[in-house]
């Protein structure tokens, strides 16, 4: 018999373990990678200089610092309007609230704003094998109109693209003052049904004016309707007092639904979206006590400091859960910030040195730069260099920016893929943008900011707040000159009637009071 060669048999042994190998990684290189989670912390009437990680305020906010100083600090970052119901609109549709008419601040009895045929970002994160849910602030209507509380209210947030809600209908100063979840109030005893007004009262239901006595709060303006826990609000309501909130638990309690579905979500491998929408600093500003007194500005600063909190445990549970390799965060705010927004609060009168605006002017219902440039931090652990950009992103852009993230070519036509920009891989942000306050517009592109002539008050005196109207154009180089403080539409015409066609071109037919004003 002929003796093997013991060569051969080794370089058979190495041959068959190298093509075994090379399968092996074959078969690996094939497996795709795991989606991100995504994660959308958004505040509510926070301004730019409230984080201190911004370098404007007085107050302290280590939480949302250790996002922006760990992740991308945006300095040119922009909500779609300086009011919350648009924004949240344009946010979730990826297109411009001033497109649709009844883009405006709601009443807690509203109709469900986006069609439920409509493309959202919940709906093409889910079509990409994603779990949705948004917890907290809704305020885009619910229902067809008229709604019965004490049913299922359909449409509501799952109709629109959410696999999951648990939100307030509206906002914390409006009625109904209950949570909601998947459609139905939260605690609800049949018994004791609710009802909603918001044209009249219900008969024998007191109300601020005809029991001020009740108020623990006093209001200042607008607020002065049904009473619950003491709080006046907006609207009038009736039964359902097993399902009112409390509102100095309300923090914790939409923390402890996102820790709970983020710990639910950590058990499978399913990718999942979460819109956390938190309801601080808006009005009425109730800290829990562990928080009273502790800003020495009042109520608005110690739901600063509660909201960093909330930010802090949220974050403590993804890296818990070991998510944050592999969740992309955002945070920002709605609009921006207002100080008396309908209650005596003393948020006026414990300001002190601090600038909520930070170098900007205006603030919430403002064309004003701070009524829309928020807060505006994404971050990646591993993922995400630390860094600052001053490229110009809105919150219009994320419906196509993670739709792309999520391996989707879906969009829509306002909405800019601006992901290598979100990551810092790019400085390139959008050319142009209108942005819209009180139904009003306004362009900002490049270094520049146009805002067309406009009747109507030029402070509003309820808030204080500087509104941008003026019967001229308004032209500033923000680059040099973010407070706009010099009006350079007299001394610049030809940059002026740039943006004033630029405007009209993005505008269209809707242009509206520009078309009205010669251009001089």
């Amino acid at each position: 018999m002929k003796k093997s060669n013991p060569f051969v048999w080794l370089f058979g042994l190495i041959a068959a373990f190298l093509i075994q190998s090379c399968g092996q990684t074959t078969v690996q290189e094939k497996q795709p990678e795991k989606k991100p989670n995504i994660v959308f912390i958004y505040l509510d009437d926070l301004g730019y200089g409230d984080v201190s990680a911004y370098q404007s305020g007085t107050i302290q906010t280590p939480n949302m610092d250790r996002l922006a100083n760990g992740g991308l600090r945006f300095t040119n970052g922009y909500a779609s309007s300086a009011t919350c119901t648009p924004s949240r609109y344009a946010l979730l549709t990826g297109t411009y609230p001033w497109r649709n008419k009844d883009a405006k601040i709601l009443p807690g009895t509203a109709p469900l704003l986006i069609g439920t045929d409509q493309l959202t970002l919940p709906k093409i994160l889910k079509g990409q094998g994603y779990h949705t849910a948004v917890i907290g602030k809704w305020h885009l209507g619910l229902g067809t109109g008229v709604v019965d509380w004490n049913q299922e209210i359909s449409p509501n947030p799952n109709h629109v693209g959410f696999d999951h809600s648990h939100i307030m209908a509206a906002t914390q100063d409006r009625v109904p003052t209950v949570y909601i979840e998947n459609g139905r109030v939260v605690n609800l005893d049949p018994n004791d049904p609710i009802l909603v007004n918001y044209d009249q009262n219900f008969e024998g239901e007191p109300t601020a004016i005809s029991n001020p006595e009740m108020l623990t709060m006093k209001w200042h303006h607008g607020h002065n309707n049904s009473i619950v826990n003491g709080i006046p609000r907006i609207g009038f309501m009736k039964g359902g007092q097993s399902a009112k909130w409390s509102d100095e638990d309300m923090a914790d309690h939409f923390l402890g639904k996102a820790q709970a579905y983020i710990q639910e979500k950590a058990k499978g491998d399913q990718p999942f979206f979460l819109l956390f929408a938190m309801q601080q600093p808006h009005v009425p500003r109730t800290p829990h006590p562990r928080f009273v007194g502790k800003s020495g500005m009042g109520p608005r600063g110690d739901v600063i400091l509660e909201a960093d909190w909330v930010i802090g445990e949220l974050y403590k549970t993804l890296e818990e859960q070991g998510l944050l390799e592999n969740t992309l965060i955002v945070f920002s705010s709605d609009n921006g910030p207002v100080l008396n927004d309908g209650y005596y609060d003393d948020a006026v009168e414990k300001l002190g040195d601090h600038t909520p605006a930070g170098p900007l002017r205006g603030g919430k219902y403002s064309l004003y730069e701070a009524g829309t440039r928020v807060p505006f931090i994404t971050y990646w652990k591993g993922k995400i260099q630390p860094g600052v950009s001053d490229a110009v992103v809105t919150q219009i852009d994320l419906l196509s920016s993670l739709a792309s993230l999520a391996g989707s070519d879906q969009s829509a036509p306002d909405s800019q893929n601006l992901m290598d920009t979100f990551l810092g891989k790019s400085q390139e942000g959008r050319d142009a943008f209108v942005l819209e306050a009180y139904t009003k517009t306004a362009l900002r592109a490049g270094d520049w900011m146009m805002i067309p002539p406009y009747p109507g008050p030029e402070v509003e005196k309820n808030v204080n707040i500087e509104m941008g109207n003026s019967p001229n154009y308004q032209l500033y180089n923000l680059k040099d000159d973010p407070g706009q403080k010099n009006n350079l539409a007299e001394s610049n015409p030809e940059k002026l009637e740039e943006m004033v066609q630029q405007f009209k071109t993005i505008r269209g037919e809707n242009s509206g009071q520009i078309d009205q004003v010669e251009l001089k």
